[in-house]
């Protein structure tokens, strides 16, 4: 059976030192330390340490051979995205990331799908940045939960969203600069709690902001089953009937009526919540991701599918089909691919 797991992670084995480019910020760089482990460091500050497999691609081929996986769809690291820079620096390091997937993609292309980053803060560049994903093979891009505190909602990120749709580009909204980060950083609450909330608070944005309606050929996928949203559908959509003079006030379509219009990754780490999520958002809309090679990701790759007892058919539709037509691909581009030997 063919695996896409459509949500994972890398980032350059050797990234330059943006803060000493461009004379400012907390840039991430690497600390190689010891063999096949790196500090990522945020500015002087220790972010998390990875090893290998965020960016040996050989290494990640052989290791999701032993969960029957062939493809991975692989993008940045979050914290990579750098909208708080100034736009032209912005660019530049999306650039040097997008430049790094495009070619382990060109340099392996029956395992790897790409996604790109962008500088959102300033659309030209964002939609310059975007054309070119494109043009170098990149299938679509993955943006932040928010834009420095701004919601996706906002006028100013609509062109962006509207050339994503008129190129065919795939949405991937991952949540990053958790509200709440700096009050509640014990407990890994930030990950934990923050997270989930992020994302649904992309995805109503982006509904009650009139996005959706507005373009209904934008192929958005959200992160970690899009993450507090499914689970209080009925929440906000009692919110939407209570009370639509707070929330009808740039759309009147009830949010409801867009279960089954966006797609969403299974992390859920709970084969209950799968089948509610499943049966909220359309099993034809339910994608596999591990967020790999994060602890905090399913690392075992959907196993756990695989023992829900689900029809055949819809474990086919979770582990490929739904995410080929998230991005815009033939099944035939990918079936014939060989298992890689560990």
């Amino acid at each position: 059976m063919l695996k896409i797991d459509m949500h994972t992670h890398i980032i350059p084995e050797k990234l330059p030192r943006f803060a000493d480019k461009f004379g400012y910020g907390d840039f991430i760089h690497l600390e190689h330390h010891k063999p096949g482990r790196a500090r990522m460091m945020k500015g002087g500050e220790f972010f998390r340490e990875i090893c290998s497999n965020c960016w040996d691609p050989e290494e990640r081929i052989a290791e999701y051979a032993q969960f029957d996986t062939q493809v991975q769809v692989v993008c940045t690291i979050p914290v990579m995205f750098s909208y708080w820079a100034k736009p032209q620096d912005c660019l530049e390091l999306s650039r040097f990331l997008n430049d790094d997937i495009a070619q382990t993609v060109a340099d392996h292309p029956r395992h790897y799908i790409g996604l790109g980053a962008l500088p959102m803060q300033d659309a030209d560049l964002a939609i310059q940045e975007l054309q070119r994903c494109q043009e170098i093979g990149l299938v679509g891009v993955q943006i932040g939960s928010n834009i420095n505190d701004k919601n996706l909602n906002e006028p100013e990120f609509f062109p962006i969203f509207q050339a994503m749709e008129e190129l065919g580009m795939a949405l991937f909204v991952h949540p990053w600069e958790m509200m709440g980060f700096h009050s509640m950083r014990k407990y890994w609450l930030p990950w934990l709690v923050g997270m989930p909330a992020e994302t649904s608070r992309a995805i109503c944005s982006l509904i009650f902001g009139g996005v959706f309606e507005r373009l209904p050929g934008l192929r958005a996928c959200f992160a970690h089953a899009g993450g507090s949203f499914l689970p209080t559908i009925g929440r906000v959509q009692h919110g939407f009937d209570c009370r639509p003079d707070l929330v009808a006030v740039d759309n009147d379509v009830p949010p409801r009526d867009y279960l089954g219009k966006f797609w969403v990754d299974c992390i859920t780490h709970d084969p209950h919540m799968l089948r509610y999520i499943l049966e909220t958002a359309g099993e034809h809309r339910v994608c596999l991701g591990s967020d790999y090679p994060f602890p905090l990701g399913d690392l075992e790759i959907g196993a756990f599918i695989e023992e829900m007892g689900l029809p055949r058919k819809t474990v086919e539709n979770i582990f490929a089909n739904n995410t080929l037509e998230w991005l815009g691909l033939e099944r035939s581009a990918f079936a014939s691919k060989p298992r890689p030997k560990p």
